[in-house]
């Protein structure tokens, strides 16, 4: 991994302040300490950080082609760069690094901006043609890496993190109150929309063109499910769970590719377990190292299962216990990597477990994350094997309509309900304008990549759309990790595993007894049985109740009545309720079913002032 950013004047070839680009790639030192490069020609200026993974001497970027027309920076990894080397050099290209992202330029060459269709990897990169005058921009299938842009009246900007595009002297800090609306709405954000207004992020299978003083998006993948569940093939289920069995090895022993020390974390179920056997399985010598982390409650706790899996695997394992005033130790760093506010806290618990990693020596790490949206990992999936919403208040008919498609999809939550009770949390002026602030009033998916689908594919498009690529893999994986110099990597979501995951029939994913059902057939005779078969548990921490009981005296300063009241994004009576709600004595909050608002609160007030954003006046 590394970290990308740069500008480009949209009127011509305007001057470009290496001061500035030198600035802003400095904001993302911590996703590459390794080196850095820098490029200006023709009003274009790229900067680079590099993490150095792959090819680890002459690596450095900005990449060139031959001539140096085609020049590009790259935040990520190409998983088949050997295969697409060995076909460029075969008609004729020169390559000058041992790098994997080098074979972009010359794809690029080849094919344009239908390069994408031949990568398999995980990436945010920048590629300028000068020949064409031309910025081609580009974010993976999965949205494993993020890429945020920004337009000026003079200027197109870009940056793997906000920090970097804010460092831009035209882009301003503003609250996009939308984007706090999705917050305490979903899981997270949803892209395009950040926590800062004017800053975007590009959407997972999407790239950008800048040339001609435009700015065009253009859509180059989805998660496809076919009509009707099921796709038109003759495979039996047994020959359905040995391809899928041989599409995660090789997915595994792809993501092993490195010229640095690879480990994987085990959190005690399925996936990561899944993922650590096949590590074993096709490593290429020594003992991996596996991480975990522990708590000293027992309820949230589950390093019984952890070690078990080391254990029967071997492992060089290594435990960070973490304790409850740990998470107020951190809540802040953590605000400043994830750049948006959370209603969770165990975003501190990962970066703690990527400290743990770095330490190690260990630089890349394998993670189970995308194993529940695309095999139907979580409850809801048996709960829309039985149950599908009869037509009722005409409210929330009519939103579900203009969200999914179709008043019969329910994801979640009652949204119109939600929206009544969540317009009390937001200060009078707030409410006053929630017409346009209301997130649901904005398009958040595509309905058409709903219609038609069996509702288990339905809630797989609507989890990878809004908790996996913006939450799960953004502020929880990627800035988590990298907050600590490390690249995660992620088996599951190997482009070749979703394919093949969205041929396969719902009844192979879930019945009405049990989640992950193909996984589970799997996993048999690689992870223990008492793991395969355990419980859905969710990664979780102590959430704002807890902080609140410590006393922490940052937290009372950011949750006070006169900090909420002059900050005036929140009604100030509404919260010293919620807190005197929250510090009664056995108080919890539901971890599947309750929203820590709180948490929300007090982590979007550390945003404010991590990032020097202005009060609502």
């Amino acid at each position: 991994m590394c970290g990308v950013t740069g500008y480009a004047d949209l009127d011509g070839a305007g001057p470009v302040d290496e001061g500035v680009l030198d600035a802003m790639a400095a904001t993302l030192l911590h996703r590459g300490p390794d080196s850095g490069g820098r490029y200006v020609r023709d009003g274009v200026g790229l900067g680079f950080r590099r993490l150095s993974i792959v090819g680890l001497e002459g690596g450095e970027q900005p990449v060139r082609n031959e001539d140096g027309s085609v020049v590009m920076v790259c935040n990520g990894e190409i998983f088949n760069h050997r295969e697409l080397r060995a076909e460029l050099e075969a008609k004729g290209h020169r390559f000058r690094t041992n790098t994997d992202v080098e074979v972009l330029v010359h794809l690029y060459e080849e094919h344009g901006t239908g390069l994408l269709d031949r990568l398999n990897g995980q990436f945010a990169f920048a590629i300028h043609d000068s020949r064409r005058r031309r910025l081609f921009l580009a974010r993976d299938p999965m949205g494993i890496l993020p890429l945020y842009h920004a337009r000026t009246p003079r200027h197109f900007v870009f940056g793997s993190e906000i920090k970097a595009v804010l460092q831009h002297p035209e882009v301003e800090r503003r609250v996009d109150l939308t984007g706090l609306d999705q917050v305490l709405t979903f899981p997270g954000t949803v892209s395009p929309r950040t926590l800062f207004r004017g800053i975007s992020s590009l959407e997972n299978g999407h790239y950008l063109l800048v040339e001609d003083g435009d700015v065009r998006k253009v859509k180059y993948w989805d998660l496809d499910y076919p009509p009707d569940g099921e796709a038109p093939d003759e495979m039996s289920d047994a020959d359905r769970l040995e391809t899928l069995g041989g599409l995660l090895e090789e997915s595994v022993r792809r993501r092993l590719q490195a010229d640095v020390p690879v480990g994987y974390y085990l959190s005690g179920g399925l996936d990561s377990s899944l993922i650590g056997a096949l590590v074993h399985r096709v490593g290429t010598g020594g003992t991996p190292n596996s991480f975990s982390i522990s708590f000293g409650d027992e309820d949230i706790d589950e390093s019984r299962f952890q070690r078990k899996m080391a254990r029967h695997l071997g492992s060089r394992h290594h435990e960070t216990l973490f304790r409850p005033a740990d998470i107020a130790a951190e809540l802040r760093r953590m605000v400043l990597h994830a750049e948006c506010p959370v209603k969770e806290t165990y975003n501190t618990c990962s970066m703690a477990l990527s400290a743990a990693v770095r330490e190690s020596g260990t630089r890349v790490i394998l993670t189970g994350e995308g194993a529940d949206e695309l095999f139907a990992g979580y409850l809801g999936y048996r709960f829309d094997l039985v149950r599908r919403p009869a037509a009722g208040d005409p409210f929330e008919d009519d939103l579900r309509r203009r969200l999914w498609g179709d008043p019969q999809i329910f994801y979640e939550r009652d949204y119109h309900a939600w929206r009544e009770s969540k317009l009390d949390l937001y200060a009078p002026d707030v409410r006053d304008a929630f017409a346009e602030v209301d997130c649901l009033a904005h398009p958040v998916v595509d309905p058409e990549m709903l219609r038609g689908r069996h509702p288990v594919h339905q809630r797989s498009y609507l989890d990878f759309k809004l908790r996996l690529t913006d939450h799960l893999l953004s502020d929880h994986g990627d800035r988590m990790a990298l907050a600590n110099s490390v690249e995660a990597r992620y088996p599951f979501l190997d482009p070749e595993v979703v394919r093949f995951a969205t041929t396969m029939p719902p009844r192979l994913k879930v019945t009405e007894r049990t989640e992950k059902y193909a996984l589970k057939q799997v996993a048999r005779g690689l992870v223990p049985d008492e793991i395969i078969h355990r419980e859905k548990f969710g990664f979780r921490a102590q959430g704002s109740p807890a902080l609140l009981r410590q006393g922490v005296e940052w937290v009372e300063d950011l949750l006070s009545y006169d900090r909420i009241k002059r900050q005036g994004y929140f009604d100030p009576d509404v919260i010293e309720n919620l807190k005197k709600q929250y510090r009664q004595p056995g108080f919890e909050i539901h971890p599947h079913l309750g929203d820590d608002l709180l948490l929300t609160v007090l982590t979007f007030g550390v945003l404010l002032d991590t990032f020097a954003l202005p009060d609502n006046t």
